[in-house]
């Protein structure tokens, strides 16, 4: 027998980089169809902007994740907030926007029986991104190539019966300069939150899920949907917890095949997406 889906208040996810080999569609979509909330949160980096300029392939199964969203909405009147990310920052020229119960906007502050959440992407702080585009782009281009080797040694791992190990994740545990920076971000953010007199603080872009009090604000990161594949929920009595994509398929395991997600035909919805996100030059 089914199991009926998780409800949940509100569920914040980022960084799911549709548009690139390494996104985990399959897994973010299988999550979100076994669960129900009143509200979720795409806090940024939803659609990767960068790799598809580059030639990035957009896939049949990121259509339908756009379709599933856009689906929940019109049936059971989901209210979703999209915030722009560093990879999706062409949605920055038009903020704020509001098509019904869809907001995109650069931030926002979350009400929560728990208390005030600022509710934003985090590349605000990252100088690198805002000041110095160029190196964003070549160290984006190096987290691709180790995403790339990253595969393929688990390939090799999976083949010696070995479990999944995360090269990046490793690096930067082990390099200073990046152990420096996550600290010096979580530092960072929760000042600006405690400067908007909030008693938390909901973000992504790292790719480092958290869930942690930094001097008596709740820090929370959503992580990402290439290699932690994880997420924040509001349970309904407001409480916030940190989710791992690991520990929800053991009670909603994923079959080999996966049905359409609506009974539709796909071919109803054509939203240009690589037009938008990646527009082509002359």
């Amino acid at each position: 027998m089914k199991k009926p889906p998780r409800k949940y208040k509100t569920i914040f996810i980022s960084d799911v980089h549709l548009g690139t080999e390494n996104c985990k569609v399959k897994e973010v979509i299988h999550f979100l169809r076994n669960t129900r909330c009143e509200r979720l949160v795409l806090n940024g980096d939803i659609i990767d902007g960068w790799q598809l300029n580059r030639g990035s392939q957009w896939t049949k199964d990121h259509t339908k994740f756009i379709r599933f969203v856009l689906k929940r909405i019109e049936k059971r009147t989901l209210d979703v907030v999209y915030l722009r990310g560093n990879h999706d920052d062409i949605l920055g020229r038009f903020l704020p926007m509001q098509f019904g119960s869809l907001s995109i906007v650069e931030d926002f502050v979350h009400e929560s029986p728990s208390g005030r959440y600022l509710v934003l992407h985090g590349d605000v702080f990252d100088t690198i991104t805002k000041n110095f585009v160029f190196l964003a782009h070549l160290g984006d281009w190096g987290y691709m190539f180790l995403m790339s080797l990253n595969r393929w040694y688990n390939k090799y791992r999976a083949w010696r019966g070995k479990e999944y190990y995360s090269l990046s994740k490793a690096i930067k545990a082990k390099v200073k300069a990046a152990v420096n920076f996550v600290s010096s971000f979580e530092e960072k953010i929760a000042k600006l939150a405690q400067a908007k007199e909030c008693t938390g603080v909901i973000c992504g872009h790292i790719h480092t899920p958290a869930n942690k009090k930094i001097k008596g604000l709740h820090y929370l990161n959503s992580g990402d949907w290439v290699e932690s594949l994880s997420a924040i929920v509001e349970h309904l009595d407001g409480k916030m917890q940190l989710v791992y994509f690991r520990d929800f398929v053991t009670d909603y395991p994923m079959k080999a095949d996966h049905p359409d997600i609506e009974s539709d035909n796909e071919d109803d919805l054509d939203l240009n997406l690589i037009g938008i996100f990646a527009p082509k030059s002359g």
